[in-house]
């Protein structure tokens, strides 16, 4: 399978129409909610699938690697004609969740990416001394035995976890990064 054989059907699977069924909802407004939740997962679904496919590094394997996430209940598998296929097992309520699979998964290549592709740290010894490398922050903090003194690394001043949700809060913004970063 080709990374663009997986978009593709990843693509087809959230396009597919959610197949609500309105007698699962006490009144009209409880069903519209639900609706535009289900808008919302696609619109998310669209915008992580558009940066996965515009990234070169990201390969097929990696997206592979990638359905660990939401419980691996969503796989790729190949077709006999050399395509890609989605099989998905449903958790409670399949059209509340089958975008949110895409979704999660996703969100992981691209974390996974983002992580790989990250500045080099600096090192802060006691929270104020900064060094370029481990083995000087080391060097530095054993002049102060017998007391304990703590080595943080740093990403642009901020720690690995925070500098990857920050970056992804600046690329797509708050509410994407909120349900798919965090």
């Amino acid at each position: 399978m080709t990374k663009q054989q997986i978009l593709q059907a990843l693509q087809t699977w959230i396009n597919q129409r959610p197949g609500l069924e309105f007698g699962n909802y006490g009144n009209l407004s409880s069903y519209r909610a639900e609706l535009r939740s289900i808008a919302k997962d696609k619109r998310d679904a669209q915008v992580l699938l558009t940066a996965v496919a515009l990234r070169d590094s990201i390969t097929a394997q990696d997206i592979l690697a990638a359905t660990r996430a939401y419980s691996g209940r969503l796989q790729i598998k190949p077709t006999k004609d050399g395509g890609a296929s989605i099989e998905y097992c449903t958790g409670q309520y399949w059209p509340t969740e089958y975008r949110k699979a895409v979704c999660a998964v996703l969100a992981s290549v691209l974390w996974e990416r983002k992580r790989a592709d990250m500045p080099k740290p600096v090192y802060l010894v006691n929270g104020r001394q900064s060094m370029p490398t481990l083995a000087l922050a080391e060097e530095y903090a054993a002049s102060f035995r017998p007391h304990i003194v703590s080595i943080e690394e740093r990403y642009n001043g901020e720690r690995a976890g925070d500098w990857i949700r920050s970056s992804f809060r600046r690329e797509y913004g708050r509410s994407i990064q909120a349900r798919w970063f965090d």
